[in-house]
């Protein structure tokens, strides 16, 4: 009996300490770009779900982003369609962003979509297309030759970059009580479709709703320094310095660069977090010491 008691204690102590990071966020939008390791694992995906139903029951309004990198490796390899490279990044053809489109927009998005909705919440899946939320262009990415120091343009084919978001959509789906799950697929004004990182779609996204946190899940604590211990808080002009100086290095550039972007365009603060930590989503957002690297303006 006394464990029981206990149990409850501890739940109630639980709630009470959550209570003011709920209220907090009450009516704030919070964007969580959900991909990697934790799309593969039913309980995390499970226990991702139940934190944004958990949000929105809190009167917080979560928007999902997500990716799908491996599941459409996979596709493409099932369809016997050969993937090439440039630079290390994965070349999009015609043939390619059909793949991309129905994997991100449909099957993955509708599973995240299922999930939510088992935890008694209405989440709908859309991706850029969708009421023109989001229009893209080609993303034009520079490689420089390490030997010659010559840079060149790579052609990524239908690899785009968000130029135009309309939060429309979004406003109307936050006043109708339900959560967008969103698919990074977007058209261009010249009428093709365009496959668009996760990570600075959720950028873009955010901006426009001007969030109040945009979470990036990964499969990493967050910002290490030197010593290989969790930054809990920088700001844009510390995380620059750590880039300038190396403490900030390889795959970790490019994600501190995306939530400085979220920053100028208008997010509170961006927080890069483990999503393989079960209830990461809950953990950062409503407890005292958060659980990964808060990015902050200044």
């Amino acid at each position: 009996m006394s464990n029981t008691h206990d149990d409850r204690e501890k739940q109630a102590s639980l709630l009470a300490q959550a209570l003011p990071f709920m209220q907090a966020y009450e009516n704030k939008t919070v964007v969580v770009k959900y991909g990697g390791h934790a799309m593969g694992d039913q309980a995390l995906g499970r226990a991702f779900a139940r934190d944004i139903a958990l949000l929105k029951q809190s009167g917080i309004n979560p928007i999902v982003v997500h990716g799908g990198g491996p599941q459409i490796a996979r596709m493409l390899d099932k369809m016997g369609i050969e993937s090439r490279f440039e630079g290390g990044l994965r070349v999009t053809d015609e043939r390619t962003v059909e793949i991309v489109e129905m994997v991100l927009a449909g099957s993955i998005n509708k599973e995240i979509v299922a999930l939510i909705n088992a935890e008694g919440e209405w989440a709908i899946g859309l991706c850029g297309k969708d009421g023109n939320m989001v229009f893209a262009q080609k993303a034009h990415k520079v490689m420089r030759d390490p030997d010659s120091n010559i840079e060149r343009v790579l052609d990524l084919g239908f690899v785009g970059e968000p130029v135009e978001v309309d939060r429309t959509l979004l406003d109307l789906l936050a006043r109708s009580e339900m959560i967008p799950v969103i698919a990074p697929v977007a058209p261009g004004r010249d009428g093709h479709t365009y496959n668009i990182n996760a990570d600075t779609f959720a950028g873009a996204i955010a901006g426009a709703v001007r969030a109040s946190r945009l979470l990036f899940l990964t499969d990493v604590p967050g910002v290490l320094d030197k010593d290989k211990t969790l930054i809990k808080e920088l700001s844009v002009s510390q995380a620059r310095a750590l880039i300038a100086d190396g403490t900030i290095s390889g795959g970790m550039i490019p994600k501190v660069e995306t939530c400085i972007e979220a920053i100028e365009r208008g997010v509170e603060g961006v927080v890069i977090l483990n999503g393989k930590v079960l209830h990461a989503v809950l953990l950062e957002l409503l407890t005292e010491h958060g659980a990964g690297t808060l990015i902050v303006p200044g």
